[in-house]
């Protein structure tokens, strides 16, 4: 058995912080996820049906695009199957609150 968390980000919101507390595939279910992981250089823009593995002890930050997102956290059983880099966009948040994910 496994254990799988859903989430649902609405456009505006500001941009979470999340502490992983062990290996993470955050799939999105609907919607756009604007991914970002401190120590990575890149921004990532996932799409419906794609996903990203979070390794542990990362601080992964996410926010939603402008229609939304629902997504997915499910711990990790191996490498994500795939994982889209578009365009680079900085948050337009200024205060941007920490979550930890304690799963």
């Amino acid at each position: 058995m496994r254990e799988i968390r859903t989430f649902e980000l609405e456009h505006g919101e500001p941009a979470s912080a999340w502490r992983v507390a062990q290996p993470l595939a955050v799939n999105v279910l609907a919607g756009e996820l604007w991914l970002t992981v401190e120590g990575d250089a890149d921004d990532y823009w996932l799409a419906p049906g794609e996903s990203f593995e979070l390794k542990r002890g990362a601080v992964a930050w996410m926010s939603a695009g402008r229609d939304g997102v629902r997504l997915s956290l499910t711990v990790a059983s191996g490498p994500s199957d795939t994982v889209r880099v578009e365009r680079r966009r900085t948050p337009r948040w200024t205060w941007m609150p920490r979550w930890l994910l304690t799963a």
